[in-house]
């Protein structure tokens, strides 16, 4: 795993790495259905997103307040790590913003 093509989509051709890990011994390989196992990443086995209301999947929110990703492929799917990481980059820097003009306005 690790090299990537035009689209960003990460194309299996290595083993495990920084990008990619598939953990074919864990007891609940794999967590999602699929029928690509070769290409599921277990790098992010709880997704970093979870606490993103708007996090890029296809989670849905049950009627007791908890989030269902049972149906989400994103962390587990070839360029999912690259999703994750830009979306992270972006909250970090919203958050970054938030701080700066909060400071700015106790001066």
């Amino acid at each position: 795993m690790g090299k990537t093509g035009a689209a960003g989509d990460l194309q299996v051709t290595e083993p495990n790495s920084h990008r990619f890990f598939c953990n074919r011994e864990c007891r609940y390989f794999p967590c999602h259905a699929t029928d690509r196992p070769d290409e599921f990443n277990c790098l992010f086995c709880f997704c970093p997103l979870y606490f993103l209301s708007d996090c890029g999947g296809n989670g849905r929110l049950l009627e007791s307040g908890i989030k269902d990703c049972t149906g989400c492929m994103v962390p587990h799917a070839p360029g999912g790590y690259d999703h994750i990481m830009a979306r992270l980059r972006e909250r970090f820097d919203a958050m970054r913003r938030e701080t700066m003009e909060k400071q700015g306005k106790d001066d």
